[in-house]
């Protein structure tokens, strides 16, 4: 889809959607809980991610009743029993990551397969488990579909934890349910530390016994049981970070946009936008479950970006638009998301003119006082590429053109609704 965006301020209240990462996991602990047990996870939103994974677990033999934000699920006892060997994970890293050991947690064939960036996105981490652990296994040269065929057996596991949380975050899911103890063993350092604090939640709510040796190592005894639960999704910090941005480099000082649904003591890794975004000089007034934020001037600042990736696009965004020059360091994963982020968001900036440029796996941007627009830009099919740009649009002279605006459905489907609510201006072009 093409839009057109023209410049306008954004203003008032905003209803932040629900976090997806929170989303993924309770669905699929609560398709995993005893049979025959209910559990209801409410205040969700259906983008394309958390639509997949529930749709897998389905297969899988859980009983899912669906409403407008809400979930019922009948667990399958911890059994995967596919009525369908093809497992379809779209673009979702999530979803792939986390369920590829689940699902071999039962010995049947499996089909993994993906779309768009995802069939290239990295798996070693797996195929080096399946060798160690004799699983039979076919890629195609190291890329989706991946077909694994046999069942993981308890014992000792070591993996990186460099590459990505998303790895650490399947096996603690699926260790439990084998028939012995497991130790799951962390080399080099853990980035991310949140979202595996977001997975432990997770798990201690569905009743999921594991010891946290300080990150180095996690204990797992087997033979355990999901236990039902109901769970109401907080706001998602990552989906907040582009209201927040858009409130801070508002022209128009008379300008407030309000956050609701943002837990003041959330666990996610992405609540870092709230304290990197006051270093820099924002004004923010922070409650409960809400955040006011007012127009401000801010100033450049070295941003590491190894723990919440998520928010390095729209970060550069504010920075782009900061007196002085920002460094976002340790970028090295913004590489291997929907899109290559450092050049994706360095490249569409750099078009309205910013002054933005890469150096290794940082960014660094020199500030300027508006940006030019007037041209026609480009999402790479990358969500957070999309919703970065569309803030960025807020401070254009000119009205900009945005290409695969619809990519914005993969985690937000109502961007563009709320987007328009808050006093955007767009205009379809082409669908």
């Amino acid at each position: 889809m093409k839009i057109k965006i023209r410049p306008g301020k954004l203003n008032g209240t905003i209803e932040i959607p629900p976090s997806k990462s929170y989303s993924h996991r309770a669905v699929i602990a609560a398709a995993l809980a005893e049979n025959g047990k209910k559990s209801k996870i409410d205040n969700l939103k259906f983008s394309v991610d958390i639509t997949t994974t529930t749709d897998i677990m389905e297969n899988w033999g859980a009983e899912i009743e669906r409403f407008e934000s809400a979930l019922e699920i009948i667990g399958n006892g911890g059994k995967v029993v596919p009525r369908d060997k093809y497992v379809q994970c779209n673009e979702s890293g999530s979803t792939i990551r986390f369920l590829i050991p689940v699902g071999i947690t039962s010995k049947n064939e499996l089909v993994f397969d993906g779309k768009g960036k995802l069939v290239d996105r990295p798996l070693d981490s797996y195929y080096r488990i399946f060798d160690k652990q004799g699983l039979k296994y076919e890629t195609t040269g190291g890329k989706l579909p991946l077909t694994v065929n046999g069942k993981l057996k308890p014992g000792n596991y070591e993996i990186d934890g460099n590459i990505s949380s998303q790895f650490i975050t399947g096996l603690l899911y699926a260790l439990p349910l084998l028939e012995g103890d497991s130790k799951l063993i962390i080399n080099k350092n853990l980035e991310s530390k949140g979202y595996v604090d977001l997975t432990l939640e997770i798990l201690k709510l569905a009743g999921i016994e594991i010891v946290n040796n300080d990150y180095k190592s996690f204990d797992i005894r087997g033979n355990q049981t999901y236990k039902p639960f109901d769970y109401t999704v907080e706001g998602d910090y990552s989906q907040v970070a582009f209201w927040i941005v858009a409130g801070i480099i508002s022209a128009n000082r008379d300008n407030e946009v309000k956050c609701l649904h943002v837990n003041k003591n959330s666990l996610q890794g992405d609540r870092e936008i709230i304290e990197i975004v006051t270093r820099m000089g924002a004004k923010l007034e922070i409650f409960d479950d809400y955040v006011i934020v007012k127009p401000s001037k801010t100033k450049g600042t070295i941003i590491d970006i190894s723990q919440c990736p998520d928010i390095g696009p729209v970060l550069t965004v504010l920075a782009a638009l900061s007196e002085g020059e920002t460094r976002i360091i340790n970028g090295e994963r913004l590489r291997i998301k929907e899109s290559d982020r450092i050049t994706s968001i360095k490249t569409e900036l750099n078009k309205l003119g910013g002054n933005v440029s890469e150096e290794g796996d940082s960014l660094i941007i020199q500030g300027v006082e508006g940006f030019r627009g007037g041209v026609t830009v480009n999402a790479w099919n990358d969500h957070r590429i999309a919703m970065s740009l569309a803030v960025a649009s807020t401070r254009c002279e000119k009205e900009i053109i945005l290409e695969e605006a619809e990519s914005v459905r993969k985690s937000y489907p109502h961007f563009w609704d709320d987007f328009v609510k808050m006093g955007g201006e767009i205009e379809v072009i082409e669908k």
